[in-house]
């Protein structure tokens, strides 16, 4: 057996997670060996794919996706995972369905879930709804399990909301695991999570959220970069500065890039939207006022352009620990001179960090697996072995 998967089975085997029959939504509502059991299971799965073999645990079953926001990278690593674990998949269009005609979120939820095994769940657009929109959901499939309507209950997995992206946050801490060497190594190196210019409003603020709200579990010196205005959800500050004090680390808010990037081994230069821009695109998203919406963009890239200088350069990259820090961005980023004439970052440091954001990328879709995997399997060491012992392929090993 694969020395690598060995290792990561014995670590699952040492943890003591709660994952099993219980949904992913907040990356800290779970466990430290909640999360540690997830971070093995998909570097065990990511291992088996490279090598050609299959890690199918279902033999019917639906995986549905209802994405209430654009994606490519989650929409795809959603569809993937799912069909590699043996799932069907389709996803809710909510224009095609008959929400339009007044069916309530409970009814919904439970129409698609009749033969469903798991709900992945994208709703970042509404401050303050998306998440609670999550729990509506998982509140209405309980009901439909309790009462004999559903023969299981599906898992739901947050694939982004208004307060966190965890499938994009635990991808990135697998990501520096492997570049740094381990978990443990992670201590005491510093993460510059910095707000960025961007040429477009109403980004999200999950992903900064995100990185804080689980890299500060971990010992690292996070420090958040933002211009005055750009603040985060304040719970989620507190929370990551009381998480930094926990385990060793730090948590620091600077109001320029420079400051969070000095001496830093990993930057995260990314854009996002005001709180208060977010709160008001909400109201006014929720009364279809189209004409306020123009209005407040216009205002919110009016705003945003009095700090287009903040964008992750090579002057700044030199600044980083031995001027050579990983550069990580949830993608798409703004590339100046690119995608648009000023951005996030410029042309020649993305170009040079271009394949370790694919890297970066690359491991969502394991980290998706292995949180349905968790959330339906009692024992994932013990299926672990079996599917790693079966001799079954894939296509892969009868396709030159």
């Amino acid at each position: 057996m694969n020395k690598a998967i060995t290792t990561a089975l014995q670590k699952i085997e040492n943890l003591n997670p709660s994952n099993a029959g219980k949904d992913f939504l907040l990356s800290w509502d779970k466990s430290a060996d909640d999360l540690l059991s997830i971070l093995a299971i998909a570097e065990i799965l990511r291992m088996l794919h490279q090598e050609g073999k299959s890690f199918r645990v279902f033999d019917s079953g639906l995986a549905v996706s209802i994405f209430r926001d654009k994606s490519t990278r989650t929409r795809f690593s959603f569809s993937s995972a799912a069909a590699a674990l043996g799932l069907s998949v389709a996803e809710l269009d909510e224009e095609k369905s008959q929400i339009s005609h007044g069916e309530t979120v409970r009814e919904t939820a439970n129409m698609i879930s009749f033969m469903t095994e798991v709900i992945g769940i994208r709703d970042d657009m509404f401050l303050g709804q998306g998440h609670s929109y999550m729990r509506e959901v998982a509140s209405a499939v309980t009901e439909g399990h309790q009462q004999g309507i559903l023969h299981r209950r599906p898992t739901l997995v947050n694939l982004q909301c208004d307060l966190d992206h965890p499938t994009q946050s635990l991808s990135d801490l697998l990501m520096l695991k492997n570049h740094f060497g381990s978990l443990e190594n992670l201590r005491g190196k510093k993460i510059a999570m910095s707000w960025a210019y961007s040429p477009s409003y109403g980004k999200p603020l999950s992903v900064p959220q995100g990185i804080i709200g689980l890299m500060t579990r971990f010992g690292m010196e996070v420090a958040l970069a933002h211009p005055p205005g750009y603040e985060l959800f304040e719970d989620v500050t507190k929370m990551a500065s009381q998480q930094a004090k926990e385990s060793g680390g730090s948590f620091t808010t600077v109001e320029n890039m420079e400051q969070a990037f000095e001496d830093a081994h990993v930057v995260y230069p990314k854009s996002w939207a005001p709180y208060a821009v977010m709160e008001k695109r909400t109201e006014l998203l929720r009364e279809g006022d189209a004409e306020g919406l123009l209005e407040l963009e216009k205002a919110c890239l009016a705003q945003n352009a009095t700090h287009i200088s903040w964008e992750c350069n090579e002057d700044r990259m030199k600044a980083t620990r031995g001027g050579n820090a990983l550069y990580m961005h949830c993608l798409p980023a703004d590339i100046s001179r690119v995608s648009c004439k000023a951005g996030e970052v410029s042309h020649g440091v993305f170009e040079k960090y271009r394949l370790d954001t694919y890297t970066q990328a690359s491991y969502k879709p394991f980290i998706i697996a292995a949180m349905i995997f968790a959330s339906k399997i009692d024992h994932p060491a013990r299926v672990l072995h079996k599917l790693i012992s079966r001799d079954r392929g894939n296509c892969v090993d009868f396709c030159g």
